[in-house]
């Protein structure tokens, strides 16, 4: 079965820098496409960031595009969530998330399996 685990989160001044992983087992992932989401107190979980697992083709929120990158290492089974320039409105729980298909999604249903998630904090 497939299993996520995330890491890496922590507690950053604004304007800082966090580098989360989700280490991924249990498949062979080249069919898959990954993805982080996020979820603050009180507040929907929402899209972050997702690959494809075998081309590597990423798709960004917009309230991320030019701040956070996404990537994967094929060899060690992880993705990374490199965020620079952090404010504190993104302040949540981050969650990795894994879907059976080529195409990416930002709606979490679509996501079968999911990590614990890792909390990431932005002090202003």
């Amino acid at each position: 079965q497939v299993q996520l685990v995330e890491s890496g989160g922590g507690l950053v001044q604004t304007g800082g820098s966090l580098r989360l992983s989700c280490a991924a087992s249990g498949r062979t992932f080249s069919s898959y496409t990954m993805g982080w989401f996020r979820q603050a107190p009180g507040k929907e979980r929402e899209f972050v960031a997702a690959i494809s697992w075998s081309v590597g083709r990423t798709h960004y929120a917009d309230s991320v595009k030019g701040r956070f990158t996404i990537s994967r290492d094929n060899v060690k089974n992880t993705m990374y969530l490199q965020m620079n320039s952090l404010k504190p409105e993104d302040t949540a729980v981050y969650y990795c998330a894994a879907r059976l298909s080529f195409l990416s999604a930002d709606t979490p249903h679509l996501y079968a399996y999911w990590g614990q998630g890792t909390q990431v904090t932005v002090s202003s």
